[in-house]
C-alpha cells in the first residue's frame, strides 16, 4: 500500500511538472507573440479604425496611383533578381565549403559572411567610395572612368550588386547545413558507377533542394523589406517609400498603408513555403555523428576552384572594404571618429549584449518546445518566430510604435526597452533554430533517464540540457548578439532621443558627413562586427558538429 501511494504520489508529482513545464514553454511563445504579433495587430487595427469608425481611408490610393504600381514592380524585381543572383552564387560556394577538399575553407567561408553580419548599408557605402575621386586605391584610373562607374553604381545594378552579396551568404550556409543530413551510404553506392559531377546531379542535389529553394524564399523576402541599400542607392522601392513617409512626413497611416503589401507578400511566400518545404526544412541537423560524409577531391582542379573562390571573395568583398580603409587618411580620424561617436558604439555593444541575452534564454525554451512539440501549437509558435524574422524591420518597427507610442508607458517608449522588444521580435526565430539542431544532437533517452530517477522539469533543464547544450548556447548568444549589433532598420525607427546606436548615427551622418568620418566610424563597425564573428568560426572549428 505504501510503496503504491509512492508510487502515485510521484506520478501526481510528474504530471504537475509537465503541467508547470507546458504552462513555462507557453509563456515564453507569448511574451514573443506579445513582443511582435501584437503590434503588427496594432498596426493593422489603427489603420482601419479612425476617430471612432472603421475606415479605409488610409488604403485609398495605395496602389491607385502608377507611382505606387512602379514600386510595387520595383520592390519584387529587385527581391527576385537579388533571390537569382544570390542562389546561383551562394549554392556552388557552399557546395565547395561544406563537401570538398578546398583548402583555407573556413576563412574563406567567413570573408563571404562578413557582408551580413555589418549593417547593409556600409557595403553600398564601401562601392561608392571606392569609385569616388577621393580614393587612392584606383587613382590610376581616369577621373572621366571612375564617375561612370560610380553612376552605374546608384540605381537597379549597384543595389543588386550589394544586396546580392550580403544575401549570397544565407543559400552557401544552408547549403553547407543541408549537405551534413545526406546519408552518406547514398552518395558512397553512386560514387562505385558514376563521377562526383554526376552524383552531384543525381543524388546531393535534389535532397538539399528543399534547403534550397527555402533559402532563396529566405533571401527574396529579406531582400524585399531592405530599405536602407536602396535609400542610399536611390533606388525607389516600397520599403524606402514606407520610411519617408513616417520618418520625413510623419505621416503615420501613409507609412502603415504602405507597410500591408509586404506583411502581406511575406505571408503568402510563407504559407507558399509551409505548404511544399516546411516538413523538409524545419529541422537541419546532421544523419550521424560519425562525420560529414563523403568529400569531394578536387584533385588537378583544386587551384582552379581555390582561384576561382578567393577572386570571388577579393571582387566582392575584400576590395570594397580596402577602398573603404583606404579612404581616411592618418590615424588621428580614426580617434575623431572615436570621439563623435564612442557613446554610441558603447550603446551598440551594451544593446547588442541585453538583447543577445534576452534572444538566447528565449530561443533555447523555443527550440526545445518545437524539439520536443512540448506544446499544442508548436508548429504554429515555430512559423510565428519565422514571419517575424521574415517580415521587414520596417513594418515591425511602425507597428511597435502603433502599440507604445503613448503617454502610460514613458518607462518603455521612452527608454532603450523599446529596441530590446524589437530585437526580441524580429530576432528570435534565430537561436531557436540553433538551439533546436543542437537539442537533435543529445539523446533523448538521457533527459528521460533522469526522469525517471524523480529529476523535475527544471533539474534536467538546469543539470543536463544546458551542459550539453553549451556550444549552442554560445552559437546562439554570438549570432543574437553579431545581429542586434548590425540592426538599422528597427533602431533607426524605435530609438528615443540620446539613445542612437553606432548603425544609426553613421545612417544619419551620410547625408552631410565628411566621407572620411564616415568610412572611419564604417570601419569600426566593421571590426566590432568580425570580432565575435571569428570567434564562432573558432567555436565551429573546435565544437563543429555539435553546432
Amino acid at each position: 500500500m505504501q510503496q503504491g501511494y509512492l508510487k502515485k504520489g510521484q506520478a501526481g508529482a510528474s504530471n504537475w511538472q509537465s503541467s508547470g513545464a507546458a504552462l513555462f514553454l507557453w509563456g515564453i511563445v507569448l511574451v514573443i507573440a506579445a513582443t511582435g504579433m501584437l503590434p503588427l495587430f496594432s498596426m493593422l487595427f489603427h489603420s482601419v479604425y479612425v476617430d471612432g469608425r472603421l475606415t479605409l481611408a488610409a488604403f485609398e490610393g495605395l496602389l491607385g496611383s502608377k507611382r505606387q504600381w512602379i514600386l510595387l514592380f520595383n520592390s519584387l524585381g529587385l527581391a527576385a533578381s537579388v533571390s537569382v543572383f544570390a542562389t546561383i552564387s551562394g549554392v556552388p560556394l557552399g557546395i565547395l565549403f561544406g563537401k570538398s577538399d578546398l583548402p583555407l575553407k573556413r576563412p574563406l567561408a567567413l570573408i563571404f559572411v562578413v557582408p551580413l553580419l555589418i549593417p547593409p548599408y556600409i557595403l553600398a557605402v564601401a562601392w561608392s567610395d571606392l569609385f569616388g575621386t577621393g580614393n587612392s586605391m584606383l587613382n590610376f584610373l581616369s577621373p572621366q572612368v571612375l564617375n561612370a562607374m560610380h553612376g552605374l553604381l546608384f540605381g537597379f545594378g549597384g543595389t543588386l550588386l550589394v544586396l546580392g552579396t550580403i544575401h549570397m551568404s544565407i543559400p552557401m550556409l544552408l547549403t553547407m547545413a543541408f549537405l551534413n543530413t545526406i546519408d552518406p551510404g547514398l552518395e558512397e553506392a553512386a560514387r562505385m558507377t558514376s563521377p562526383w559531377p554526376r552524383v552531384l546531379r543525381d543524388i546531393t542535389m535534389p535532397l538539399i533542394m528543399p534547403g534550397i529553394l527555402f533559402s532563396a524564399l529566405l533571401v527574396f523576402i529579406l531582400a524585399l523589406g531592405e530599405f536602407s541599400v536602396a535609400s542610399f542607392l536611390r533606388f525607389e522601392v516600397f520599403s524606402v517609400e514606407s520610411f519617408t513617409r513616417f520618418s520625413a512626413s510623419y505621416d503615420f497611416r501613409s507609412a502603415m498603408a504602405l507597410s500591408i503589401p509586404l506583411a502581406v507578400i511575406t505571408v503568402l511566400i510563407l504559407l507558399l513555403e509551409s505548404a511544399f518545404l516546411h516538413k523538409k526544412t524545419y529541422t537541419i541537423a546532421p544523419f550521424s555523428a560519425r562525420g560529414r560524409g563523403c568529400t569531394i577531391a578536387l584533385g588537378r582542379f583544386r587551384p582552379v576552384a581555390f582561384f576561382l573562390a578567393a577572386a570571388a571573395a577579393f571582387m566582392l568583398v575584400i576590395l570594397p572594404l580596402l577602398g573603404l580603409l583606404a579612404l581616411p587618411r592618418g590615424l588621428n580620424v580614426y580617434l575623431d571618429a572615436l570621439l563623435r561617436a564612442g557613446d554610441s558604439l558603447t550603446r551598440s555593444l551594451v544593446y547588442a549584449f541585453s538583447g543577445a541575452c534576452l534572444l538566447t534564454f528565449l530561443g533555447f525554451f523555443m527550440g526545445y518546445l518545437v524539439h520536443k512539440r512540448a506544446i499544442k501549437w508548436w508548429n504554429v509558435a515555430d512559423k510565428m518566430c519565422l514571419f517575424l524574422f521574415a517580415i521587414p524591420g520596417t513594418v515591425l518597427g511602425i507597428g511597435l510604435i502603433s502599440l507604445w507610442n503613448r503617454p502610460g508607458v514613458p518607462f518603455i517608449y521612452g527608454t532603450f526597452s523599446i529596441i530590446l522588444i524589437g530585437y526580441i521580435a524580429k530576432y528570435s526565430a534565430l537561436p531557436g533554430r540553433i538551439m533546436l539542431a543542437q537539442f537533435m544532437q543529445i539523446p533523448s533517452s538521457l533527459e528521460e533517464a533522469a526522469q525517471i530517477c524523480g529529476a523535475g522539469w527544471p533539474r534536467r533543464i538546469a543539470l543536463i540540457l544546458v551542459p550539453l547544450a553549451g556550444n549552442g548556447l554560445v552559437a546562439a548568444w554570438l549570432v543574437a548578439f553579431l545581429f542586434c549589433l548590425r540592426d538599422t532598420d528597427i533602431t533607426m525607427l524605435l530609438y528615443p532621443p540620446g539613445c542612437e546606436t553606432l548603425p544609426v548615427r553613421i545612417f544619419t551622418l551620410m547625408a552631410n558627413g565628411a566621407p572620411d568620418l564616415i568610412a572611419a566610424l564604417c570601419v569600426i563597425m566593421v571590426c566590432a562586427a568580425v570580432l565575435p564573428a571569428s570567434i564562432l568560426t573558432a567555436l565551429w572549428g573546435k565544437g563543429g558538429k555539435g553546432v
